[in-house]
């Protein structure tokens, strides 16, 4: 018997369902527990994209493990902690730099292709939350739908999202004002 396809919401960490350490214009993650602060608004938007039949899955580039300026346990901490706090599934983590060539970095789909395998979701009908081009080309290139959480970092966007917000409770309705209207042409 075959498992039923699943919808998600994949979901950048910093900068999404954390708050992102911003120095000069650039983001950066918590350097530590004490650090981790989650915004506003974010648990009741995941807990209402959850009863509405999503996934929830944190997908996030921590390439500070390979520089060698954040510990690979600090970060499983941080992931625990979010883990406890927030109704999420699973937190996927690439720990790669650029220069590493691996699939898993976003702007590259490997995260979201490897939950989708592991998981039995339909991509299509799934959406990708960030707060960087990375997260929004990652989301293209997998075939999800896109919100781009604006924020006032100081870097490039090459790739136009489907939606942009200012907070995940904006892009949480946007997401179930999509997925109703969806459900309504089926």
């Amino acid at each position: 018997m075959r498992d039923a396809v699943r919808r998600a919401v994949f979901l950048d960490r910093d900068g999404v369902i954390n708050r992102a350490i911003v120095r000069n214009g650039r983001p950066y993650p918590p350097a530590n527990l004490t650090e981790l602060e989650i915004p506003t608004g974010v648990p009741e938007t995941l807990r209402e994209l959850k009863a509405a039949g999503f996934m929830l899955l944190g997908v996030t580039n921590q390439p500070d493990v390979a520089r060698g300026t954040q510990r690979q346990a600090v970060v499983e901490a941080i992931n625990a902690a979010l883990l406890v706090a927030l109704p999420l599934h699973e937190i996927l983590v690439c720990y790669h730099d650029d220069q590493d060539g691996c699939q898993c970095r976003k702007p590259l789909p490997g995260l979201l292709l490897q939950a989708a395998a592991k998981y039995t979701i339909d991509l299509s009908s799934s959406f990708m939350v960030g707060d960087r081009w990375r997260d929004v080309e990652a989301g293209h290139r997998a075939g999800c739908m896109t919100v781009l959480i604006e924020q006032a970092y100081l870097e490039a966007r090459s790739s136009p999202p489907h939606c942009r917000v200012r907070s995940l409770p904006e892009g949480g309705a946007w997401i179930l004002s999509q997925s109703k209207s969806r459900e309504g042409v089926s």
